[in-house]
This record gives C-alpha cells, structure tokens and sequence, in this order.
C-alpha cells in the first residue's frame, strides 16, 4: 500500500500545528515557576497570576499568528524555546526585585512586549532575506556607526563604569547589540559574493596560506574595526564576541583552518594586549584566577555566584528561597546563578538543554537553506547566541574570566532582548524558505 507525501499546506499546517502545542507548554511551564514563587513569600497564589499567565498567553499567540500568516513553514521549535526561556527570565529577574525591593521585572516585562513587536514587524516587511544582501557594504558602514554612537557627546551615557549606551528622550538604548546582527549581515552579503576568491589562497603568511589581499581586506577592515572600536570602549566581552563571530562565518564561507587559526593567534595577542594596557582586564584575571584571595572586594561578585552555584546543589533550595540579594548585578550579568541557586543543578542543565536545541536548530537552519546568504546569515545569528551563552555562563562558573555579556532572553536588559527577538524572525525567514523548498540539511 503506496502512501502519498504530505504536500506543502500540509506540512506547515503540520509545523504551526507543533509549535502551538510547543507554546502551550512553555506557557505552563513559566505559569507554573511563577506560582510556585508566589507561594514562597505568601500561602496564596498571587493575585498577579491571571494577568501574569494572559499576558503570557497573548504574547504567545500574537508571535504564533505571526509566523503562522508570514512564515508558515519554518521551524516549529525556535519561537517556543526562545518565549520559554523569556519566560523563565522574567520570573527569575521578578524573583531578584522581591529579594532586592527593586522594580526590574515590570520593565522587563514592557521589553518583552516591544521585543514581540519587533519580532512582528520583522516578518511584516522581511519576506526575503536575500533582499538584505543588497545592503552589505552599507550595514557594515551602520555596524561601525552603532559602535561608535556611544562616544558622541549628549546622546553617550555611561552606566556602570562602560560608556556602550545611547539615552534619547529619557530612554537608553546599547546600540552594540543591533550591531552585532548587521555586521552578520554584512559578512554574510560579502563572503557569499567573494566565497570563491576568499577559497583560493596565494598570499604565505608564515606557515599558512591566505587569499589575496584585495579580496581579504574590506572583511578584514571591517571586523579589525568594530573589534577596535569595542576595545576602545573597554566592552572586551563584546570584543571578544564580535571576533568570534568574524572568525566563526569566515571558516564556514570558505572551509578553511587557516582563518580560526589566524584568529585564535589575534585573540591571543590582543588579550596579552589588553592584559598589559588595561588594569581592569588585569583585575578580571586575578579574579577569574583566584577569587578568595580577595572577596571582601574585587573578588566578592564572583565570589557570591560561586556560593550560590554550590548551595544550590542538585535540586536547589526552591524558587523564592535562595539569596540572590548578596549577588551584585543578579538580574542582568549574573541570572544564571541566581537560576542555579533555586532551581540547582537539574534546573540550571535544563536551561542549557534550552539553549541547546536552540542553537542546534539554527545550525540545521543554516545546513537547509536555500542559498548561500542563508547559509551564512543562519550560521552567523546562531554564532551569536551559541557565543553569548559560552561566555557568559562560562564566566559565572569561572569556566573563562568573566565579561560584562547578557545571557539571551532571559538577562535583565531591553536591548538584547529586542535584538534578539529580531534575530529569531531573521531565523524563522531562512529556515521557512529551507522548508518550503523541501531542502534537508546538507
């Protein structure tokens, strides 16, 4: 008995189908953390959790609807992995204003609403990403600009020591985040152009092969540019994702080993550099090195998230129940031990499970599509979350020294959650062409 294949109506009525029951759970799940944190401070379900729970299911529905009439085809396991770990977020920074008497989850909350709107609009007006293409040598230009509007006078603000912030009309905004998504798309226009001429290597540098220098160098400038401007501005953590994301889309364009080695050597230079140039990066590596030998100070931050990571041991002390109060910056920089403390190590495993599938969905994304700027743009946007996590994370857990790096989707910030709800609708457009053309990852 012959069975016929699902056609493309099908299959997306399949995918959405999915997705929704996807959300349907991340929404229980969230609902679920919020409640049980309710409960730690009061013997009765917050008053808040019907709205808390709408606002959530709305919010769900307007991204799922979304996708559903622009998109129909793409993934259905990004938008829900993404909303969960938002939601996740938002309860854990709520859990940081109970402990520290702050108002940070009621913003949070308001970015979360812009953010799905961003995401929206993105849909709206992108059908096409190869249309983005068309734009490289002008959004590398606009990287460029972002990075440095920080340093004009009046709209500059410094916040907390690092001068990466814009305020207009009352509002602050770290441009440094929607740079990182048009230097992807610079580099992605550009390699997909010159992948052939960037292949072919002429030019010894020491052991290694490189192509000629009028093909490398515009990609050269650019990224050696922003990495400065980064450098500059002392936002080294930046710096650092920034490279990697360079070195990480030129290796995929063109399959060589010679760009991650020359990279690896850069980053190595520039550290010793930076070392050397900078007392604050010489600070982080005593840190990072030997937090104990100075907690009452330098070392304390580090320090608390430590003790928080261990008191929290396998199933942690409960939502509600942990002293993320005793951590500095615990909704922004350093979320994840706050996560570790109350939900311990099976909560904080499920999380990076999260990011897991989220990051290897984008890399399938990126092995489907369709055309080489697909490839490239996918590739690139998934670099940045899979080097945002690892730094950051890596940071906490005293893994690598600790850099000044939201945790996606779920850090207190609305810039980065913004920016990052605009890089899963330029996922979503790749992976819904991939799809609709029936392509399996290659």
């Amino acid at each position: 008995m012959s069975t016929t294949a699902p056609t493309l109506p099908q299959r997306a009525a399949e995918a959405r189908t999915a997705e929704r029951s996807l959300l349907s759970l991340g929404v229980t799940i969230v609902l679920a953390a919020y409640i049980l944190l309710g409960l730690s401070t009061d013997a009765t379900i917050p008053l808040a959790t019907l709205v808390f729970g709408g606002a959530l299911a709305i919010l769900a529905a307007l991204g799922h609807l979304t996708i559903r009439r622009f998109v129909p085809n793409a993934d259905p396991v990004l938008f829900p992995i993404a909303f969960l770990l938002n939601g996740l977020g938002l309860v854990l920074v709520r859990r940081v204003d109970l402990a520290e008497g702050s108002a940070l989850a009621v913003a949070q909350t308001t970015w979360t609403v812009v953010g799905i709107g961003a995401f929206a609009v993105t849909l709206l007006f992108l059908r096409d990403h190869r249309r983005l293409a068309r734009y490289s040598y002008t959004l590398g230009l606009v990287t460029i600009l972002l990075l440095l509007l920080p340093r004009l006078p009046f709209i500059g603000a410094e916040v907390n020591g690092a001068r990466l912030w814009i305020r207009v009309l009352g509002m602050s905004f770290q441009p440094g985040e929607v740079a990182k998504i048009t230097l992807v798309v610079f580099l992605a226009g550009y390699l997909e152009r010159k992948r052939a001429l960037l292949s072919v290597a002429t030019q010894r540098l020491g052991p290694l092969l490189l192509p000629p220098p009028r093909h490398l160098g515009p990609v050269l400038l650019a990224g050696l540019a922003a990495v400065g401007v980064l450098v500059l501005q002392r936002d080294l953590g930046s710096a650092l994702l920034f490279l990697g994301i360079f070195v990480v889309m030129l290796y995929v364009a063109t399959g060589r080993i010679a760009y991650p080695l020359v990279g690896l050597v850069s980053f190595s230079v520039g550290a010793v550099l930076a070392y050397q140039l900078f007392a604050h990066v010489r600070v982080r590596f005593a840190v990072w090195l030997d937090p104990w030998s100075d907690i009452n100070d330098t070392g304390y931050q580090i320090a608390q998230a430590t003790f928080a990571l261990g008191t929290g041991g396998m199933t942690g002390t409960g939502l509600g129940l942990g002293r993320p109060d005793r951590i500095p910056f615990a909704a922004t920089d350093f979320v994840f031990a706050v996560l570790g403390e109350e939900l311990g190590l099976l909560g904080a495993t499920a999380v990076l499970v999260g990011f897991v599938l989220l990051i290897a969905r984008g890399y399938k994304t990126a092995l489907a599509a369709v055309d080489e700027v697909g490839s490239l743009l996918a590739a690139g946007l998934t670099s940045i979350l899979a080097l945002q996590v690892f730094i950051i994370v890596g940071g906490v857990t005293r893994l690598v020294p600790l850099t000044g790096i939201t945790l996606p989707f779920m850090s207190y910030g609305g810039s980065s959650l913004v920016a990052n709800y605009v890089l899963l609708a330029l996922l979503l457009v790749v992976s819904n062409d991939a799809r609709r053309a029936g392509r399996p990852p290659r």
